[in-house]
């Protein structure tokens, strides 16, 4: 006769019986990237690109554009640096961007916010806003010396 083993779970422990069950991964920890692999697959799923859409088609996205995203932040920290800046700002990534010949291919049409002028003018370049005309004084009457303050006294 086979013999049998039997396991008793004990009914104390608060896992629930998850004991073996190994720690679950994200798709994005599997695949070793920080942006979200199931927010891409669900955006590629939701706006109906394809009929289906595999896993692999969002892991090699979401893979692109975090390439993309560090490359672009690496290059602007560079600029940001040139300029004695501690803190990236959209000219900081204008200028990455216009200065690599690779992404200025492929951002060549794109508008960045806050652009006030071309990458390859320098700040001396730019024009200076005109001052507006300072307003004319309003007739105020004219102060008294305090030679000429006399009190009024009731008595």
């Amino acid at each position: 006769m086979p013999c049998y083993e039997f396991t008793f779970r004990n009914s104390r422990s608060n896992n629930g019986g998850k004991a073996n069950r190994a720690k679950a991964q994200t798709k994005s920890t599997r695949a070793g990237l920080v942006f979200s692999v199931g927010r891409f697959q669900s955006r590629l799923k939701k706006d109906r690109f394809a009929e289906r859409v595999g896993v692999g088609a969002a892991i090699f996205m979401t893979a692109v554009i975090e390439y993309m995203t560090a490359e672009v932040l690496e290059l602007a920290g560079n600029a940001a640096d040139n300029n004695k800046k501690k803190r990236i700002s959209p000219r900081h990534i204008l200028l990455a961007v216009r200065g690599d010949e690779e992404l200025s291919k492929i951002l060549g049409q794109v508008t960045f916010a806050q652009e006030e002028s071309s990458p390859s003018s320098t700040s001396c370049s730019r024009r200076r806003r005109a001052r507006p005309p300072p307003l004319l004084p309003t007739a105020t009457p004219p102060r008294r010396s305090k030679a000429s303050f006399r009190p009024h006294i009731s008595a």
